[in-house]
């Protein structure tokens, strides 16, 4: 028996559910979960229909590839957008990371413990330093140093050691460098990245002393898709914590690594449970 996730989406029209249960249903599989969600557009497009179905391919001798052709006339008839996936295959997955390790270090132990289903295929960083703490867990770390004359060639061999491990998402754990648009062109949704919530007010080196200098009442971090907009990208999740004037910068930066860390480990394990569908610059994940 076999799990599969359909990710679907279309022009919101009477029939949708029932079609696509009907056509689900006499390929022989038993729909276990499902979430849908319309989206009132204004403007052209009109309403939006989204579903997340889940579903066991319990007759013998099926697969995903003989599901999508079975479904193929139902996606033609309602002009759907189809995505589907099998559950029991863990994606493959890269983590870029640069100095800082909270985020590495987070989502190296969520998978070792089994929180993340992820295939972790490679560690890629542009420093040496956290070479020990991939290799002690098992996965391969690979140290590609990077100066602004380097870039473009530095950047050539990251994206020829993804394809190397056959990666197919890509974690940046405050990995500090901006790729380019080629880059992320290669993996369209598939670059996760983190930042603070200061953004756009608090940019450049130390935003937590210059938050501090401020004195913010909220610090947040947000983790969206990588676009060739820089950090403007589709939001995958965010949260927020509540300071005070007594918080020194120490503090504060301590109190938003955790907030990072949680916020990205929420946005990847959505991204490898199926959970995201994008429209234009907006997700929906689904619970």
């Amino acid at each position: 028996m076999m799990s599969s996730v359909l990710l679907l989406s279309c022009p919101d029209q009477q029939g949708v559910v029932a079609a696509t249960a009907a056509a689900i249903a006499a390929h022989g599989a038993n729909i276990i979960h499902a979430e849908q969600y319309v989206k009132a557009d204004v403007g052209d497009d009109g309403s939006v229909f989204f579903q997340r179905l889940v579903f066991d391919l319990v007759r013998p001798g099926t697969s995903p590839e003989s599901f999508l052709d079975a479904f193929a006339p139902v996606a033609t008839r309602f002009d759907m957008t189809v995505d589907l996936r099998d559950l029991s295959t863990p994606t493959p997955t890269a983590i870029m990371c640069s100095k800082q390790p909270h985020c590495l270090y987070d989502l190296l132990t969520r998978w070792r413990s089994g929180e993340l289903p992820m295939d972790l295929r490679v560690v890629i960083s542009n420093h040496d330093d956290h070479r020990n703490i991939a290799e002690h867990m098992g996965v391969p770390f690979v140290h590609l140093p990077v100066t602004k004359e380097t870039k473009p060639d530095q950047e050539a061999q990251v994206l020829a050691t993804l394809e190397e491990h056959g990666v197919d998402l890509v974690v940046m754990a405050r990995y500090m460098q901006i790729l380019s648009d080629d880059f992320i062109g290669r993996f369209p949704m598939r670059i996760i990245n983190i930042h603070h919530s200061f953004l756009p007010a608090f940019v450049g080196a130390n935003p937590y002393r210059q938050a501090h200098e401020r004195g913010v009442k909220l610090i947040g971090a947000t983790a969206h898709y990588a676009t060739a907009e820089l950090d403007e990208g589709p939001i995958i999740s965010q949260d927020t914590q509540h300071v005070t004037h007594r918080e020194t910068v120490a503090q504060l930066t301590a109190a938003g690594r955790d907030v990072e860390t949680n916020v990205l480990a929420r946005a990847v394990r959505a991204h490898l449970e199926h959970r995201v569908a994008t429209h234009g610059n907006k997700t929906i994940v689904y619970n």
